[in-house]
């Protein structure tokens, strides 16, 4: 049905997702309920990974206190090129065949930290990150800068699952080229109250969403949220009507889902499903930890996901010029900001 010139789409019950627990010694059964979601919807929670809850607690407190100053304090780290600093409402573009508008969420990327007089600062995503001021946020840095790594930690061991539910070394995402050197970004989200956008709630049938339907972009997310429903999920994209679940909020879990480049790898037997968030007047806060290979890494068919029968469905592609190509396809030109400020 459309309604307004836009697809309505069922939404379903809640989604039951597998469930990875990193603690538990038994790696064959890890591989096989990760292996198991790879091939139904691409998600699936993350437990007892090692990121303690009061650490967790710690870098969500940080994260509101953020998106609570002034928005004239925040557009001072307004993002760059690199794509590092804060994304202001509406600055991302998902789905606009289906949205009126951009998203209805601010965040603020932070990513490899790379010193401009280094070689590799002239890569595209890699560089000085932007920060706000010490005496303003005291202690802010340094709590993101530790997140990232210990975030980086938990996709590493994650990947050595993937990698062995593709029949493949444990250690094939280890390489230099993959997550030795990679383009790790981390995501602050704030999903605005209807404090602060009356009148635009997410509506599926008018174009307004929390965020637009869309499949991340690298090898896998994680991410972690707070206790407010929002995050939606579709298995079949084909379908019609498109069916949407719940994916609903696990205290002290990463929810984990695969990226296009794991898709391409996997020859589509792996899934980066279609997600999008859907809210309802209530403020939503999230951090997402987008996990990429490195910029020169080739991602191509894997030897083990390709056979006479079944020819690699994707052209071989370099991560950063994927990357940037989708980055710049889905974000406002920065110079309509420069415009404005101007």
């Amino acid at each position: 049905m459309e309604q307004n010139g836009f697809r309505d789409s069922s939404v379903s019950e809640i989604s039951a997702l597998n469930c990875i627990d990193l603690s538990d010694p038994d790696v064959r059964k890890s591989v096989t309920l990760l292996k198991q979601a790879c091939l139904d919807c691409g998600f699936f929670y993350v437990v007892n990974h090692g990121i303690s809850q009061e650490f967790m607690d710690e870098v969500f407190s940080l994260s509101k206190r953020f998106f609570d100053l002034p928005i004239e304090e925040k557009m001072k780290v307004l993002r760059n090129e690199k794509h590092r600093g804060y994304t202001p409402v509406l600055d991302e573009l998902l789905d606009p065949e289906n949205q009126v508008h951009g998203d209805y969420k601010e965040g603020y990327y932070i990513g490899v930290e790379v010193s401009e007089d280094d070689s590799q600062a002239e890569k595209p995503f890699y560089g000085p990150n932007l920060w706000p001021a010490e005496d303003l946020l005291p202690g802010w840095r340094l709590t993101m800068e530790k997140y990232h790594q210990e975030a980086l930690g938990v996709a590493k061991s994650v990947a050595r699952i993937i990698a062995l539910a593709l029949d493949l070394d444990g250690d094939f995402f280890d390489k230099p080229e993959m997550l030795d050197e990679p383009i790790a970004i981390l995501r602050l989200l704030h999903y605005e109250g209807v404090r602060q956008i009356k009148g635009r709630i997410s509506n599926p049938t008018k174009g307004i969403f929390g965020a637009g339907a869309h499949s991340d972009y690298g090898l896998i997310t994680l991410l972690a949220s707070d206790d407010v429903m929002g995050l939606q999920i579709c298995r079949d994209k084909d379908a019609q009507p498109q069916i949407w679940e719940y994916v609903a909020p696990l205290k002290g879990a990463f929810v984990v889902n695969l990226g296009d480049m794991l898709e391409r790898w996997s020859n589509g037997i792996f899934r980066s499903t279609l997600h999008r968030v859907i809210v309802n007047g209530e403020e939503r806060y999230s951090i997402a930890y987008f996990v990429e290979p490195s910029h020169e890494c080739l991602v191509e068919c894997l030897p083990s996901c390709k056979s006479d029968t079944n020819p690699p469905k994707f052209p071989p592609v370099k991560c950063a010029t994927y990357l940037s190509q989708r980055y710049n396809d889905t974000h406002t030109d920065l110079s309509v900001y420069r415009k404005h400020h101007d």
